[in-house]
């Protein structure tokens, strides 16, 4: 078995306690328990460099916001200790609707699974940052999802109406329903929570 260094048993656990206090629905709080409990056994570390987008130069003002919460508080601060070794990633905008600004404004860093500082293929546990003014594509998976917003933006999903969640927003994706995000005047930043359903 493979033990967590500080740092990241640090963000386990506050993305533990916030994503569970925030939780608004039974569909959440089942997802998020289930994932946290796979958490406690842990995965096998990734040792390489992290790696930054043009995008990352917005992540400290957009974790710069006065949270009024301890829980939020918390995991803003674990996951800036642990930004220098993530990898962010672009996505690729294969529905054409993402805004003409989206290619240098925007970056998704995995923090647990494929890619991430511990890999695993139970579960994916990250984050997306948006410059100000960036749309991102249109998109859908399989795995349901739980997110947890530290900023303001928007969301939508299905063909719903946009909705701005808040800070400390959380909503649930159902598998494969399509969903978007986008960034106001100021970045975007959110956290999700993705289980992967094995099949036996």
């Amino acid at each position: 078995m493979t033990n967590r260094d500080e740092a990241l048993q640090a963000f386990v656990d506050a993305a533990h306690g916030a994503f569970t206090k925030f939780a608004r629905n039974a569909e959440s709080e089942r997802s998020i328990e289930q994932i946290f409990e796979a958490l406690e056994v842990p995965g096998e570390l990734r040792a390489d460099e992290g790696k930054q987008l043009p995008v990352c130069r917005y992540l400290d003002t957009a974790l710069a916001v006065d949270f009024k919460d301890p829980a939020l508080s918390r995991l803003a601060q674990s996951f800036k200790a642990l930004a220098p070794r993530l990898t962010w990633r672009e996505r690729s905008d294969n529905a054409g609707t993402a805004s003409a600004n989206y290619a240098d404004g925007h970056g998704n860093a995995m923090v647990l699974g494929p890619g991430g500082l511990e890999a695993r293929n139970d579960l994916w546990i990250g984050a997306t940052l948006l410059a100000p003014n960036v749309r991102y594509p249109d998109h859908d998976h399989a795995p349901e999802e739980v997110y947890l917003v530290l900023s303001e933006g928007e969301f939508s999903q299905g063909d719903g109406d946009w909705f701005s969640p808040g800070i400390g927003g959380s909503f649930y994706n159902v598998p494969n329903i399509k969903h978007a995000m986008r960034s106001v005047d100021t970045p975007l930043f959110a956290f999700w929570a993705l289980r992967v359903n094995k099949k036996h």
